[in-house]
């Protein structure tokens, strides 16, 4: 089957099963290695992104299902050669430490904020709660997203 879909602003298109999930549509094909293979049964969250700018675990959905559709992965939250407010915040807040989950952190961080551009603590929490990191105990990735949200209103893309 053919999928099309616009991923990170541009419009790509490859013949593939109609099995094939979309985490490896998005890395095998599209050669995107920044969406990351965890658990494959949807408890880890590393392989999320944005569809339709909604967070969605990419081991639990065909590449077929996202055909028309707008993806967005760690690589195009950069803008114009520029960081985005989420990715200067992890960096400036240390909210990664191995790296493994943060491409997912950043994405749910940047869907939270265009919900709720300014949440709490307990939001934030809710927020990446379907996103397991091993390493940091979530407190960096917190500030990091309260950070990039203070970011975004004072002028900044998130």
């Amino acid at each position: 089957m053919n999928v099309t879909v616009t991923i990170n602003g541009t419009e790509r298109s490859a013949d593939v099963e109609p099995r094939l999930l979309l985490v490896d549509f998005i890395r095998s094909n599209l050669g995107l290695t920044g969406t990351h293979i965890g658990c494959d049964t949807t408890s880890c969250g590393v392989c999320t992104v944005l569809l339709d700018g909604t967070p969605v675990k990419t081991c639990t959905v065909f590449a077929v299902q996202a055909n028309g559709r707008s993806i967005t992965t760690v690589e195009g939250l950069k803008q114009n050669g520029e960081l985005s407010a989420m990715q200067t915040a992890f960096h400036e807040e240390h909210g990664l430490q191995c790296g493994f989950c943060t491409p997912a952190m950043m994405l749910v961080g940047t869907a939270l904020l265009e919900e709720n551009p300014d949440p709490t603590e307990d939001e934030v929490r809710w927020a990446i709660s379907g996103n397991l990191c091993r390493c940091t105990g979530y407190m960096n990735i917190v500030k990091a997203i309260q950070a990039a949200a203070q970011s975004a209103k004072e002028g900044a893309s998130v």
